[in-house]
């Protein structure tokens, strides 16, 4: 049932049936559970982490602090090694020679059981491991398991467990071996941030007893378990995460109350579970395309999804079966100020207003406010963790990616591609392929896609053309541009396809079209706008920067043909 819109309080008791609840009551979260992945799922990641969370910076050295510096490869375990001239070679020594207050500093390579390391790696207090932040230690990969007898959940396999003040910053977690668990987190409070947790065989990070961590800026991948297991008293803060093709994205049972926030739990078998007596807080999380359920409730669980006081901003909504299942027996859930779509259960439910603007402080004024504001109330793009927009940043290819995957949601129309430069558990894979199987995006010559690469405007054009499936023989209508000389050959079909549509904004010269110049947020904003107008998708918004012409009907075409770098910027 779809409940959503300008009712100011809507119940739901469409009771569970007994064979419903039976399922469910045998998946909330346990030691060992594995949930496998539904084969050919794909992700399309919303931009609220993927191009709006930019990654962090490698974290700076505090005042005073140690560096010990590791290189699997050209280090060596030995007294006197450990600078950056001569490093250790396994994290495990150097964590033996590491006193409070010590950084370990990772370079590029992979640490296991091959090069040293002697699993768990128990991260003392006050000690940071810090890999590449930058790339979500895409280059740095730790990848092993050894036994830890858990007081509250028995033998473990785990790769690294963490102590009170530790912090775990830019590097990969796997944990290959059989109910093999990333990180485990008993009743202490490290910080983890900036890595990715992929291809466990069960859980990306397990927390448990009074356990207090903050996770923030990760990506969790490809886990046979769950992204994140909260179990037992724990709390602590889950921010700004990505969960994508994992079992659950988020477990929470016990008595645990962590706070869950501005998270992407997209294309999971279910987003987030609630279970046992667990009251886990809600807010702005975007939990969409999982291939069951959006939030599961069962048991005694008591989800805080919004209060009077201060509202959810959750968007639940394009999960398979429900967005938001209440099976819980006796609870009524409160759910207000978010945008659900399908409720099934117990739920007193008072919704966010549909489209409602989210407001930045930094646009209000600004050219692109009405695109930057409507996209933003759509989930299609989203603002910094400090509340701003930034709209006069550049867009890279990989965060473009994410924004066009978000906002058509694509049919593909080719077969993916294998790009060298992007792995697989790289946080805008799925996005990159959903955009490139829909025409929207393709690669440089090589196999290449270069995602770090900030796009110009002109590439952003021909994309949304080709993915649109437009084109123009009509070459005369870019003789409005002041600049069409700098337009090359290869792309006026698309440009005019695109400027007939009325998808072309200039600012601040509407006859201006700087094509090779670097497309800010602010302008992504407006063509991606524009080009759901164009589509049917979206009302047009008035603004005196639209290039308005004659509109000629679209003809249908292929994306055109990559060409080397040299003559042609990679070709949507």
């Amino acid at each position: 049932m779809k409940r959503q819109g300008s009712r100011a309080m809507q119940i739901f008791r469409k009771t569970p049936c007994s064979s419903q609840r039976a399922v469910l009551a045998r998946l909330p979260l346990r030691a060992g559970l594995a949930i496998l992945l539904l084969a050919g799922a794909t992700v399309n990641l919303s931009p609220a982490w993927a191009q709006t969370h930019s990654p962090t910076l490698t974290a700076q050295t505090p005042l005073n602090a140690r560096v010990l510096y590791v290189n699997p490869a050209l280090g060596a375990d030995r007294a006197g090694q450990g600078s950056e001239a001569a490093p250790f070679r396994s994290i495990t020594y150097a964590l033996q020679q590491a006193q409070p207050n010590t950084i370990i500093q990772l370079a590029p390579g992979s640490y296991t059981g091959e090069t040293g390391e002697v699993f768990p790696l128990v991260i003392p207090a006050n000690i940071t491991i810090q890999g590449d932040a930058t790339t979500k230690g895409q280059t740095v990969s730790i990848i092993g398991g050894g036994i830890f007898v858990s007081p509250s959940f028995a033998r473990q396999s785990v790769t690294i467990r963490p102590l009170d003040n530790s912090t775990i910053t830019g590097v990969t977690v796997t944990n290959p071996e059989s109910r093999g668990t990333g990180i485990w987190i008993e009743s202490t409070n490290p910080t983890i941030r900036d890595s990715t947790f992929a291809d466990s065989l069960r859980d990306g990070i397990f927390i448990t007893g009074t356990g207090a961590p903050t996770i923030e800026d990760n990506v969790f991948t490809g886990n046979s378990g769950n992204g994140v297991s909260i179990a037992r008293n724990a709390r602590g803060e889950i921010r700004n995460n990505v969960f994508q093709s994992t079992g659950f994205g988020i477990a929470i049972g016990g008595n645990s109350t962590p706070l869950i926030q501005g998270n992407q739990v997209l294309s999971n078998t279910d987003g987030i579970v609630v279970s046992d007596a667990a009251r886990p807080v809600l807010r702005n999380n975007v939990i969409r395309n999982n291939a069951r359920d959006g939030v599961v409730a069962i048991s005694n669980a008591q989800p805080d999804l919004g209060t009077a006081e201060q509202a959810g901003e959750n968007l639940i909504s394009g999960n398979s079966r429900y967005d938001l299942y209440n099976a819980t027996r006796t609870n009524t859930l409160i759910a207000i100020g978010n945008q659900i779509e399908e409720i099934s259960g117990q739920v007193e439910f008072v919704a966010r207003a549909v489209n409602a603007p989210i407001t930045f402080p930094d646009v209000q004024g600004h050219w692109a406010q009405a695109y930057i504001e409507a996209l933003s109330s759509r989930g299609v793009i989203g603002g910094f963790p400090d509340g701003t927009y930034r709209p006069n940043d550049p867009v890279t290819r990989a965060q473009f990616a994410t924004i066009l995957a978000n906002a058509f949601n694509p049919t593909p129309k080719r077969a993916g591609s294998t790009f060298a430069d992007v792995q697989s558990s790289f946080w805008a894979n799925q996005a990159i392929q959903t955009s490139y199987r829909g025409g929207f995006l393709s690669g440089y010559p090589g196999q290449v896609f270069q995602p770090n690469q900030q796009i110009p405007k002109l590439q952003a054009l021909v994309s949304l053309a080709s993915g649109l499936d437009l084109t123009s023989n009509q070459g005369t209508v870019l003789s409005r541009y002041q600049d069409a000389s700098q337009i090359p050959t290869w792309a006026t079909g698309a440009i005019a396809a695109a400027t007939e549509r009325n998808i072309v904004v200039n600012y601040p010269n509407v006859n201006q079209l700087n094509p090779n110049q670097e497309a800010t947020r602010a302008d992504i904003a407006a063509l991606v706008y524009q080009a759901l107008v164009s589509a049917g998708q979206a009302e047009a918004i008035p603004s005196p920067y639209v290039v308005t012409v004659q509109q000629t009907p679209p003809t249908q075409t292929q994306p055109p043909q990559l060409q080397p770098p040299s003559a042609q910027p990679p070709s949507p």
